[in-house]
């Protein structure tokens, strides 16, 4: 059995990431102490097999951690899921048979930090196509010359997931990979973000960086859908940064319920906890946060159960993600309101949530492509012109 969440985030752990979030996010500094809190307990190799010094956790066990670890610091967990999701996608691939992430299992074994170098400034079509050239080298490695940007962790990553495209036309191909911190791989100190500060989500220049041979582990065809690399990474990204934004829906909930208890009406000095306007406001945003609960558990076990959901898996993974950010939205609107005025005050902890929790409109899927992938679902693809 995979070991408990709470033997490696025990109350003191969570109680000093909340401590110093705020300093992060005032000083706009990466949350160096978290990440060396969390990688003692064993949270960077929580995912990773027993024989491997990890707690076998599944799905089920990240997204409940991952939870708890937003409710607390949200840059840090936002940070630490890119780790995370690269350990989810050798999960989904090894349950399957696919060994091709087994190097990066043995990086992560061994202490190293993995992070994300996809997403490309303008490139809508996310993982079927890049921006990035990657040349291939007589010797068999590859030179990346390219763009890549909210490459969260970029303070502490030690091997950068990364692809680019090989060749143009119908010969085209996207290597994937892993590049370390070398010449030609800079980190752009371009993160002065509304929210999300502590997460260090620079910008990331390649010129020229290499890609060895032996850390390619996919080539795939532009547009290429089926190859299990994607779904992995779909799932694994759609699903754990999903978590991130229903554990700030589930702190939102705490704040809402725990401020309305300390107001009093001046008129009657009775509790306005005792008011029915704003009990029902509480009571609302506590049934969208048990509806989110009960959809990241399922999906979670789902995940861990491999079930079988066909055509259905990415209207689901999209789905959640995306109600994930929604309902963490408008449950940190509805705390603000519930709290009153000097919640309104910059430094307060709502304050810090409202901006951190807008991070959510721009990750991958945004609401636009969620929809899109859901109306091709039911309604089949749009008709060509």
């Amino acid at each position: 059995m995979p070991a408990p969440v709470s033997e490696i985030l025990t109350p003191a752990l969570l109680r000093g990431l909340r401590e110093r979030a705020a300093g992060h996010d005032r000083e706009n500094s990466f949350a160096h102490e978290d990440l060396a809190a969390l990688r003692e307990a064993g949270y960077l190799t929580a995912m990773l097999p027993a024989e491997l010094g990890g707690r076998d956790w599944g799905f089920a066990e990240a997204v409940a951690a991952q939870r708890l670890v937003a409710a607390h610091a949200p840059g840090t967990a936002l940070a630490v899921n890119m780790h995370l999701v690269w350990l989810g996608v050798d999960r989904l691939l090894r349950a399957r048979g696919d060994e091709r992430l087994a190097r990066m299992r043995g990086w992560a074994a061994e202490g190293e930090v993995l992070a994300f170098g996809v997403s490309e400034p303008g490139n809508d079509a996310v993982l079927f196509d890049s921006f990035t050239e990657a040349r291939r080298r007589e010797d068999g490695d590859y030179e990346l010359t390219g763009a890549k940007i909210f490459t969260s962790l970029s303070a502490a990553w030690t091997r950068l997931g990364v692809f680019g495209k090989e060749g143009e036309g119908e010969d085209a191909r996207l290597v994937h990979g892993f590049v370390q911190r070398q010449p030609g791989v800079e980190v752009l100190p371009n993160w002065d973000a509304l929210g999300m500060r502590a997460s260090a989500s620079n910008g990331t220049k390649l010129d020229k960086a290499l890609l060895r041979a032996e850390d390619v582990h996919s080539i795939l065809g532009v547009g290429e859908a089926s190859d299990p690399l994607i779904f992995g990474i779909f799932a694994s990204f759609l699903t754990l940064t999903g978590s991130v934004y229903a554990g700030v829906a589930d702190r939102a909930v705490q704040l809402a319920a725990g401020n309305l208890t300390l107001r009093r009406s001046r008129a009657t000095r009775e509790s306005l906890a005792q008011d029915p306007a704003l009990r029902w406001r509480v009571a609302e945003a506590g049934m969208s946060q048990l509806a989110l609960d009960a959809q990241a558990r399922q999906l979670a076990s789902d995940l861990d159960a491999d079930a079988d959901h066909g055509a259905s898996w990415f209207p689901r993974l999209v789905t959640f993600r995306t109600q994930a950010g929604d309902t963490a939205r408008e449950l940190i609107m509805e705390a603000l309101k519930v709290s009153g005025g000097s919640e309104f005050s910059r430094g307060t902890e709502l304050e810090r949530l409202y901006r951190d929790v807008l991070a959510s409109l721009y990750h991958p899927s945004d609401a636009e492509s969620a929809h899109r992938t859901v109306a091709d679902w039911l309604l089949g693809p749009l008709a060509q012109a």
